[in-house]
């Protein structure tokens, strides 16, 4: 058994130089933190937060992790879901390596959490699942910045449904200290114009709680998504979108672009 999940994307999603990535994130949250309304001293739950290459999407995660950076001696443990691009599986995988490493240092594995899933029937032991997929990967480095001393539970989500996930959530819902991150960009490889409708038509969706009008042509992630939005709602949660944009702002590409989003959920 390996011990340490290692890097798959460091220098392709994001740096893989530890000075070079500690610098663009922390540029990234700052230029968060000059644009970004406050939540009014209110602490974020939960996150929706996009997985692309930073150069697409960082500075849209980082309007998400600039929200929790005021809680980084109250947050022990983060809950982070996405979806499975490598590996086809049903249900979820958990893994059983002890640490997860990225360029700015290794992340130890919630261990018990881990024993709590191993319960359900449709979450297992997968970490051929893990090694390469980024979903998970690129949110770490923020995660690492702007956290003190965490432990991860990392759970790739495959054919699964959004009450496997609620019941996921429900488990390790936790109190202050725990944090739940999703990992999901939107619209795909459209143009500019319909990714902007269908985006607005995916944020519309999560902040009035129906996850049964999010599909997976709107989001890669939508089954930890409508998850969330699942478990959300019983608790009368608030949800805060923070951004809503595409490639296409970045790239200036706008034949072919992905949409990105960031939200967070606060318990009022």
């Amino acid at each position: 058994m390996n011990s340490v999940r290692q890097p798959a994307v460091a220098g392709l999603f994001y740096p893989g130089n530890a000075q070079e990535l500690s610098s663009e994130i922390n540029q990234y949250l700052l230029e968060a933190e000059n644009d970004t309304e406050r939540l009014q001293g209110l602490s974020p739950k939960a996150l929706i937060v996009p997985h692309a290459g930073y150069i697409y999407s960082g500075q849209t995660a980082a309007k998400a992790y600039a929200t929790i950076a005021d809680l980084a001696d109250t947050i022990e443990k983060v809950i982070l879901i996405g979806p499975a691009h490598r590996v086809r599986l049903r249900g979820a995988a958990i893994t059983d390596v002890q640490f997860f490493r990225t360029p700015l240092g290794d992340v130890s594995i919630d261990t018990q959490s881990i024993n709590h899933l191993s319960t359900l029937d449709y979450v297992n032991v997968l970490d051929e699942a893990h090694w390469q997929e980024h979903s998970l990967e690129v949110q770490i480095p923020f995660l690492q910045t702007v956290l003190n001393d965490f432990s991860l539970v990392p759970i790739i989500i495959g054919d699964a449904t959004a009450a496997e996930v609620h019941n996921i959530l429900k488990l390790l819902w936790g109190g202050p200290e725990t944090l739940i991150v999703i990992s999901s960009d939107l619209s795909h490889y459209n143009d500019y114009a319909t990714a902007q409708y269908l985006d607005r038509t995916t944020c519309d969706a999560i902040e009035h709680f129906e996850p049964e009008k999010i599909s997976f042509t709107q989001a890669c992630g939508c089954i930890g998504v409508k998850g969330l939005l699942r478990i959300a709602k019983e608790k009368s949660m608030n949800v805060h979108t923070l951004q809503l944009c595409n490639s296409g702002d970045n790239t200036g590409d706008q034949e072919r672009v992905v949409g990105y989003g960031s939200w967070a959920f606060t318990s009022r």
